[in-house]
């Protein structure tokens, strides 16, 4: 293998293995977590728990506390276990 394509390789991989360059606080990352646990219930629970919401909508972390709500109103033990999980 040519010299410098091995150093472009050798490059890529130092870069793959170092830590993201992005710089989040643990609450804004919780936050993310949390938000996507909440659109996943949403998609799944929609028709037992959000069945007269536009199945488009877009969950947001304003939305968590209805979301969860909704879940632990009208859903099953599953869903409510997810309600409780999304605001402590």
């Amino acid at each position: 293998m040519n010299k410098s394509v091995q150093k472009y390789m050798a490059q890529i991989g130092k870069r793959g293995g170092m830590k993201s360059r992005r710089r989040l606080g643990s609450e804004t990352a919780r936050n993310m977590v949390r938000v996507r646990e909440a659109r996943r219930a949403f998609k799944r629970f929609r028709t037992a728990c959000f069945w007269s919401c536009d199945p488009q909508y877009l969950v947001t972390i304003d939305d968590l506390g209805w979301v969860a709500e909704q879940l632990m109103k009208h859903g099953g033990r599953e869903a409510w276990e997810i309600g409780a999980r999304l605001c402590p």
